[in-house]
Formats: C-alpha cells, sequence, structure tokens
C-alpha cells in the first residue's frame, strides 16, 4: 500500500532528497524476508553458537549503531543500506523482547502494551515537532530519528504481539501465519476502500514482523512440530538470495526511488475525511473479532496448557518400546545417542545451575543434530525413532517456554536423558 499524496515540507536543520522508499509491492515482500532471515540470524549466533542472549543482544546494538550512522550519512535513499537497517532493526527489536521475556520474566501481555504505548508516544512526538507522521516527507534528520525510532519499537511490539497470541493459543506454525496475513488483507482492503493511508501503513507494518517470523518458523521446523521441514539454513539462505535479489533489482531499476515514482505514478487511493472515520470503524471491528478469536483460541486446550501440568515428581527410567529390550536409544547406534545425550544431560545441568540462557542454547544444538540426524535414523526403526522425537519435542518446549518451570525441564530432560541408553 501507499501513501495517496505528497506531505508538503518545512525546511529544518538538513535538507535531502527522500530517505525512504516507495511503498510498492516489492516493499513489502522484502520487509517480510528481512524480517525472517534477521531474527533466523540471530537465533543462530544466540543459540547455535552459544553466545546468549545479553551477549547476542549488545551486539547487535553494537551493529545497529554502526548501519544507522551509515544510513543517517546517506543524502538520498540507497536500497542496499537502508534494508540492511531494516533487517538490524529486526533482529535488535527481537531481542529486547526477549531478554524482558527470558532474561526479567515480564509477561509479553505486559511487554506488549508498554511497546504499545511507547510507539504512541513516538507517534504523539513526532508528529507534534513535525505536523505529519507520512513516510514520504522523511527528507530531514530529524523526521529519519523519529522514523527510525519508531521502526524499532514497531519490531519490539510486533515481536512481543506475536509471541503472546502463540501463547495464548497454542497454535501449530502454519496455522500461526493465518492471522497476520488475514490481517494484513483486512488492511489492504481497507486501504483500497479509502482508509487513511498512514495509519493504514502503520498497522500493517506492524504485522509484517509476526507474519516473517511465523513464515521462516513454518518453512524451517520439522513436520513432527507442525513445520514443512526445510531447516532453517536452507530457509534463511533461499530468503537472502531472494533479498539481494530484489535489492539488486531496485537498486538498478529506481522503481520505489520516491522522486522517479511520483513523477511515473498517480495516486492509486483517493480519499476524504468522512470515508476515513467510517473506515476507522472497520477497523475497529477487525481489532474487535481478533480479540474474539485470540479469546477463543485461549480457552481452547492445546499444547502449552498441557506441557504446564506435566508432573514434577521424581522420573523412573524411560520404559523400553513395547516387543523389544531396553530404551527406545538402544535400538540406534551408541556414537550417536550417545552425543545426543551429552547434549541433554549438559542442558539438564544449565537448568539445575539457574542458568535458562544456557540451556536454551543446550537445546537448540539437541534440535540441530536431531534433525540432521533423522535421514540416518528413522529408517533404523521407526517406532523408536518417533519416540525419542516426542520427548525431545516435550523437552524444547519446557525449555523454551516464555515463563520456563524447573520442575518441568527437569522431569522432561531426565525422561529423555533416561531412553537416550
Amino acid at each position: 500500500m501507499t501513501e495517496t499524496a505528497n506531505t508538503a515540507i518545512t525546511t529544518t536543520g538538513r535538507n535531502l532528497l527522500s530517505k525512504v522508499p516507495e511503498v510498492t509491492v516489492w516493499f513489502w515482500v522484502i520487509k517480510i524476508l528481512c524480517t525472517t532471515v534477521g531474527e533466523s540470524f540471530a537465533d543462530w549466533i544466540n543459540m547455535t553458537l552459544g553466545v546468549g542472549l545479553i551477549a547476542t543482544a549488545l551486539i547487535f546494538t553494537a551493529v545497529l549503531g554502526l548501519v544507522l550512522a551509515w544510513q543517517l550519512s546517506r543524502r538520498r535513499y540507497v536500497p542496499f543500506v537502508y534494508w540492511l537497517a531494516v533487517v538490524v532493526l529486526s533482529v535488535t527489536g527481537t531481542l529486547y523482547t526477549d531478554i524482558l521475556t527470558d532474561q526479567f520474566g515480564v509477561p509479553l501481555a505486559l511487554s506488549t502494551s508498554a511497546f504499545a504505548l511507547t510507539l504512541g508516544v513516538v507517534f504523539a512526538l513526532w508528529y507534534s515537532r513535525e505536523r505529519t507522521l507520512s513516510i514520504h516527507s522523511i527528507v530531514s534528520l530529524p523526521r529519519e530519528l523519529f522514523y527510525w525510532l519508531a521502526v524499532l519499537v514497531t519490531f519490539a511490539l510486533g515481536t512481543a504481539a506475536g509471541d503472546w497470541t502463540l501463547e495464548l493459543t497454542g497454535w501449530s506454525p502454519g496455522m500461526s501465519v493465518l492471522l497476520p496475513a488475514s490481517l494484513i488483507v483486512v488492511i489492504a482492503i481497507g486501504w483500497r476502500m479509502g482508509a487513511n493511508a498512514v495509519l493504514s501503513f502503520w498497522l500493517a507494518y506492524i504485522l509484517t514482523r509476526p507474519l516473517g517470523a511465523n513464515l521462516g518458523d513454518w518453512l524451517a521446523s520439522p513436520w513432527s512440530q507442525g513445520g514443512l521441514g526445510i531447516g532453517t539454513a536452507v530457509t534463511s539462505v533461499v530468503f537472502l538470495a531472494a533479498i539481494l535479489a530484489i535489492v539488486g533489482y531496485l537498486t538498478f531499476s529506481r522503481s520505489d526511488v520516491l522522486e522517479d515514482y511520483d513523477r511515473s505514478h498517480a495516486p492509486l487511493v483517493t480519499t476524504t475525511p468522512r470515508r476515513e472515520r467510517v473506515l476507522l470503524g472497520y477497523y475497529l471491528v477487525a481489532a474487535a473479532v481478533t480479540v474474539a478469536v485470540l479469546a477463543w483460541a485461549g480457552m481452547r486446550p492445546h499444547e502449552a496448557a498441557n506441557n504446564e501440568e506435566e508432573p514434577d515428581g521424581p522420573v523412573a527410567s524411560a520404559p523400553a518400546l513395547p516387543g523389544n529390550a531396553g530404551p527406545a536409544g538402544a535400538h540406534f547406534p551408541p556414537s550417536e545417542i550417545g552425543r545426543l545425550r551429552q547434549i541433554v544431560d549438559d542442558t539438564l545441568a544449565k537448568v539445575r545451575a539457574g542458568d535458562q540462557s544456557e540451556a536454551k542454547s543446550q537445546i537448540a544444538e539437541l534440535e540441530t543434530v536431531w534433525d540432521a540426524d533423522e535421514s540416518t535414523l528413522r529408517p533404523m526403526d521407526e517406532t523408536a525413532w518417533h519416540q525419542l522425537d516426542s520427548q525431545i519435542d516435550s523437552a524444547l518446549h519446557a525449555v523454551r517456554a516464555n515463563s520456563p518451570d524447573v520442575a518441568i525441564e527437569i522431569h522432561s530432560l531426565t525422561t529423555l536423558s533416561h531412553s537416550l541408553r
């Protein structure tokens, strides 16, 4: 979606050509792709490399400072620099939300409300100074600073709202894609009918974050977890290639440069104050329906609730498979099972030591190794593989819970460790 008309520019300080792209279909495609790649890369550093959440956030905050300095030093929109800034902001905003949730135990409902209030304050200050929130008017340093601050908060808000939705509903990765995608379609329809263009833009911008993240999870997650099993690495590489291809096309075609676009394209939508008021009601109805759907889904039993009800007492050795001798792990090569058991035992030690961040890093390694071994182990004994796969899923959900229960974590990890013998 794009806005209906250019806003008059008031010269303040440094005069620039527009520092942002025209909002074409390419804008939304690349925005979603950037969100997916950015989050996957952060997870890779945090979990696979074992850097940890706080250290990862510090790294990306430093990178963000450098990239934004580069972007701010440009006097016009440069596709590569602009979209690099978006990727880094996506990662950084996501990490800030994750720190509040995982390190400080802030409930997602509270962080979602806090980020929504923060975004409202940013918009209020931006409008009180510049008298516009239109991205067609990013031609001065103050406006660009307000713009990037708003983008950062939208990523944090989108992360918190998306995670809160999953916590409430327990939806699978595939199902979780549908809600933000449907809401974006609703907003696009409203914009085409004459809804306020600035409001429509920022609502859709917030929703692209959970859409991109959920889409990445759906593609990368194994079949056993409701995904397509493509894997994080392949998904990231494909999406990154698509981003580079689109950015290359935009660099040479200049089809999203505002000065060129405005000279060759008439506004797609015309509207009136009365129509905007009517369609504001349309958005409010859509919001009410969304709340009703989430409330209905939250009242239904789902996986998160089931996990919370797992017993926290002593765990006996895992039972043998029917008709077979020994636990499930006994049906696979000792070298592979020994490696998996070592990761589980290391994770268990981190949980007992109260180091939740390192426990999440260890459990990510377990998932990576198990997925890599699936093609080798599964044909050896389908029944034993499914039993271990189910127990690994339980351990993953316990350790990665938004508010982990140590007793549940210890129970699921100890049960899995006994099975891996």
